[in-house]
């Protein structure tokens, strides 16, 4: 028997989780009788170091259902961090596992489906957005923009995806193989191979709350994708002092045609001529030396993803 947990990653989601947590436990009790699944399938809550009543919520539920298990922080690390800490505690019995978030925006309706396609053989199944007519014009154009981006930069990703996806127990093994500390699961998950599949839904506005991620965390978070998943910003500070090595040679010519004419101004040419080379020559190496920082700096420091403060088994 096959046995599903879903994995909802929690901060300050004290105005949703009332409604959350039963709508999921109802929809994951018909999937396991529809689709004959173990009858230990259960939902883990990862609070990721809420300041509001999430974690009592939590409590309270479990006392209700022990198939309904949190696991605490001892401070916000993030949702990556909960992300990876419910899906490494979750693999340890479980068969699958589908992330969701707690405002419920995606369709917690489609799991029927995921596992349906896990069933027909998927490893990894997308949920994936088909407009996002919730999202403000700024929201909706710079997401598509930043896809877009990725793209340009070689970054495998799946268009209007985020983290409601269902992965096998292998992939998930698979995934947790990885080592880095700033990770970006999204983009990680396309390298991991397996055979996929895709369910598409309509997203919903919240059920509750506000947005746990403004302008600010949305663009911490769209930069820690780029720095994460690919060294191209590097390359092309490389690339920018090549062109200007480049430049510098043609300011040589430039400034010898001007000498001959006799149209130059005492000094110039040799300033223009050495400000043009030391600055490529910099930006260079700056680009080299870049290279390597780029692969280093996110293993060497080695430290710990999160640190779970209590458990609800």
């Amino acid at each position: 028997m096959q046995k599903l947990t879903i994995v909802i990653p929690a901060y300050n989601e004290q105005e949703v989780l009332k409604d959350t947590v039963p709508r999921l436990w109802s929809i994951e009790r018909e999937v396991v009788t529809q689709n004959f699944l173990s009858e230990d399938s259960d939902i883990l809550i990862v609070d990721d170091g809420s300041s509001d009543n999430t974690w009592s919520i939590i409590e309270s539920f479990h006392k209700q259902h022990s198939k309904i298990r949190g696991l605490r922080f001892s401070r916000n690390f993030g949702h990556q961090a909960a992300l990876i800490a419910g899906l490494t505690e979750a693999i340890k019995t479980t068969n699958m596992t589908i992330t969701i978030d707690a405002d419920l925006q995606d369709d917690p309706e489609k799991i029927m489906e995921m596992v349906q396609a896990y069933s027909a053989g998927a490893d990894i199944v997308y949920g994936v957005r088909t407009h996002r007519e919730t999202d403000s014009w700024f929201k909706r154009t710079t997401a598509q923009g930043y896809y877009k981006l990725l793209r340009l930069l070689g970054v495998q990703m799946v268009p209007n995806h985020a983290d409601f996806r269902l992965m096998s127990k292998r992939a998930v093994q698979t995934l947790l193989t990885y080592p880095e500390r700033n990770m970006f699961i999204r983009g990680l998950i396309p390298r991991l191979g397996f055979q996929t599949a895709k369910v598409y839904y309509k997203r919903t506005p919240r059920l509750a709350g506000e947005s746990k991620y403004p302008l600010k965390k949305m663009l911490a978070f769209a930069w820690d994708g780029i720095t994460s998943l690919t060294i191209a910003p590097v390359r092309l500070i490389l690339l920018l002092g090549t062109l200007a090595v480049m430049l510098a040679f043609g300011m040589s010519v430039y400034s010898i045609i001007v000498k001959v004419l006799g149209l130059t101004v005492h000094g110039w040419s040799s300033l223009m001529v050495s400000l043009w080379f030391l600055g490529g020559l910099q930006m260079m190496s700056l680009g080299v030396i870049g290279e390597y920082i780029g692969k280093m700096m996110t293993e060497v420091k080695g430290r710990p993803r999160y640190t779970i403060q209590t458990r609800l088994d």
